[in-house]
């Protein structure tokens, strides 16, 4: 089992659901369904630094690339995404403690029937054992510090499983495969990767270089779109080694003439004549 654990920064009131895995489905479900427990959301959520949320982190720069899907959903819940600093505990530790109360005092010593029966059971601890107890650090009860905290109304409604961000890295044909359908790009966007955001009847394909490229949605399978866009070719350079064409007829060349003189034919009969056997 796997647990998603969010603590309120103020209350310190703790939110936990258990699941089969840690991945994105699952993450987002249990965002979800903490905004619906605690009836909000805070303006920002701090992170350790998962996978399933950061693709990239450069901690020189501070240049983060985000798992699109999640930053798509965030975007749309209107969070503001923090994420811990590596080696840091003064941050680290508000993520971390959290779990750590829930393993020891909510599982510890326990046996579960199935998935229903756990995370049953670690509501009710949640709101009788976790939110009643006096905490370390605000020495008061969650429920009661609870009052006072200042929370922002969520939309709740489930995104459509259409309405998502996915990435690919576009082949050497220039045509996209989401969904068993092929989406025809520009050529020039081969090898690079690119944005793919489904919607509920278009897509649209993105590379931070050029204009976007959109289609409408098929709804069928191993359909190929139509490209309308102009003309879907390269120029390829030729190398610096690679032998040239055969030569092409320059009038230049004559002298810099653009013409042959024209002379009749008994002037070159009659060289003929001259020329000794």
């Amino acid at each position: 089992m796997h647990l998603f654990v969010m603590v309120l920064g103020f209350s310190r009131r703790l939110f936990v659901q258990a699941y089969q895995s840690e991945g994105l489905g699952p993450l987002l479900e249990g965002h979800a369904a903490a905004f619906a427990h605690f009836g909000g959301r805070t303006s920002t959520i701090l992170y350790d630094n998962p996978r399933t949320i950061v693709s990239e982190k450069e901690e020189a720069t501070g240049r983060v690339v985000w798992n699109a899907t999640f930053k798509d959903r965030m975007d749309f819940y209107g969070v503001e995404v923090r994420l811990c600093r590596y080696y840091r505990a003064q941050t680290k530790g508000k993520v971390e403690s959290g779990v750590k109360y829930v393993k020891r005092n909510a599982l510890a010593g326990r046996r579960f029937r199935d998935l229903e029966e756990l995370n049953r059971w670690l509501l009710e601890w949640c709101l009788t054992v976790a939110d009643e107890r006096v905490h370390g650090t605000t020495h008061e009860k969650p429920s009661q510090r609870f009052l006072r905290e200042t929370l922002i109304a969520v939309d709740l409604r489930s995104p459509s499983p259409r309405e998502r961000v996915e990435s690919r890295v576009v082949p050497r044909d220039g045509y996209v495969a989401v969904e068993t359908n092929r989406y025809p790009v520009p050529l020039e966007w081969v090898g690079q990767k690119v944005e793919v955001r489904i919607q509920q009847e278009e897509i649209w394909l993105r590379w931070e270089q050029a204009e976007p490229v959109q289609y409408a949605r098929l709804c069928g399978k191993h359909q190929v779109a139509r490209w309308n866009g102009s003309p879907r070719s390269v120029p390829v350079a030729r190398a610096a080694h690679a032998p040239a064409g055969p030569p092409r007829f320059d009038p230049a060349f004559l002298g810099g003439l653009g013409e042959v003189e024209t002379r009749p034919l008994h002037r070159y009969e009659r060289l003929l004549e001259e020329v000794p056997s």
